[in-house]
C-alpha cells in the first residue's frame, strides 16, 4: 500500500484535484497510452482525481521495455497505485484495460482490504468467459486489418510504414499478453462491477457481459451504447458521466444484486 508518494510515478498520469475527491483510475486498451482518456479530466476535475495508467512501450514511455505477461504488469500497475481504505479507488478499463483493472483489482482488494470502491469494465468479456485467439501471431499485414476493423486507430497512421513500425511492437505485446492471460480459477472480487458495451462490438456482444456478474460478490449492473468497440469515443460526455455518478459511495445505489 501507498501513498501516492513513494510510487513509481512512471506508471499513472495524474491529474489533482479537491483534497478528498474520489479517485479514479483508467486502464487504456491494447496499443493505447494515456492519451485515450484524453478528457476525461476536463470533465471530472477537480471533483474528482483521475489516474490514468501509463504502459511502457509507447507515447512518453516509449523507451522503456515492455512488460510479457499479465501478472507482471498488474504486480506493477497495483504497486504505483495510492491505496487507502479511507479513500477507495474505482477502476475503469477498456477492452485489454478491462482485464488488467481486474487483476488489478484482485491485487488491491488482497494489499488493502476497503481499498477499491467498484471496478469497471468495457468492451471485453470477462476474464474466464473470453474465446481464444491468436491475432498476436499473425503477419504484421494482418494485424493491422485488425486494428482497422476495430476503428480505434488513425488510418493515416495504419497507412504510414513508419509509424506502424514504431507502435506495432507494443501493439502485438499487448495481443500476446491478453490473449495468453488465464485467471486463475475462480478468481473474484468483492467490489461491486459496472460494465459498459458497444451495441455492435464485434469483440462481445451486450448479451455476454453479463458473465461479469461471476466474478463479483458485490453489485452488477450493465450499460450500452451504441456503435461498435470504440463506442466510447463517440459517446464521451455519456460514458464519463455514467462513470462519474459510480464514484464514491452514492454510486451504490445505481447497481442491482
Amino acid at each position: 500500500m501507498t501513498d501516492g508518494t513513494t510510487a513509481d510515478r512512471r506508471w499513472t498520469r495524474r491529474h489533482p484535484a479537491l483534497p478528498g475527491a474520489p479517485r479514479l483510475v483508467c486502464f487504456p486498451h491494447a496499443g493505447g497510452g494515456a492519451s485515450a482518456y484524453r478528457g476525461w479530466a476536463d470533465r471530472l476535475a477537480p471533483e474528482a482525481e483521475v489516474l490514468v495508467v501509463r504502459y511502457p512501450g509507447r507515447e512518453d514511455r516509449f523507451e522503456d521495455p515492455l512488460v510479457p505477461d499479465m501478472a507482471t504488469l498488474a504486480d506493477r500497475v497495483a504497486a504505483a497505485l495510492p491505496l487507502s481504505a479511507d479513500r477507495p479507488v474505482t477502476l475503469f478499463g477498456h477492452s485489454m484495460g478491462a482485464a488488467v483493472a481486474f487483476e488489478v483489482a484482485r491485487r488491491i482488494e488482497a494489499a488493502c482490504p476497503g481499498g477499491l470502491a467498484r471496478l469497471c469494465v468495457s468492451g471485453r468479456p470477462a476474464p474466464h468467459a473470453a474465446p481464444e485467439s491468436r491475432v498476436h501471431l499473425l503477419p504484421d499485414e494482418d494485424l493491422v486489418e485488425d486494428l482497422r476493423a476495430l476503428a480505434g486507430t488513425s488510418e493515416a497512421i495504419l497507412d504510414d510504414a513508419e509509424f506502424r513500425a514504431l507502435f506495432l511492437p507494443a501493439v502485438r505485446n499487448d495481443y500476446r499478453l491478453i490473449e495468453t492471460y488465464r485467471p486463475e480459477p475462480g478468481a473474484r472480487i468483492a467490489a461491486p462491477v459496472s460494465a459498459f458495451c458497444g451495441t455492435h462490438d464485434p469483440h462481445v456482444r451486450p448479451e455476454e457481459m453479463p458473465r461479469w456478474r461471476e466474478v463479483t460478490s458485490g453489485g452488477f449492473s450493465l450499460r450500452t451504447f451504441p456503435g461498435g468497440h470504440f463506442y466510447l469515443q463517440d459517446h464521451l460526455d455519456g460514458v464519463v458521466g455514467e462513470v462519474a455518478g459510480l464514484l464514491g459511495p452514492a454510486g451504490a445505489a445505481s447497481l442491482t444484486g
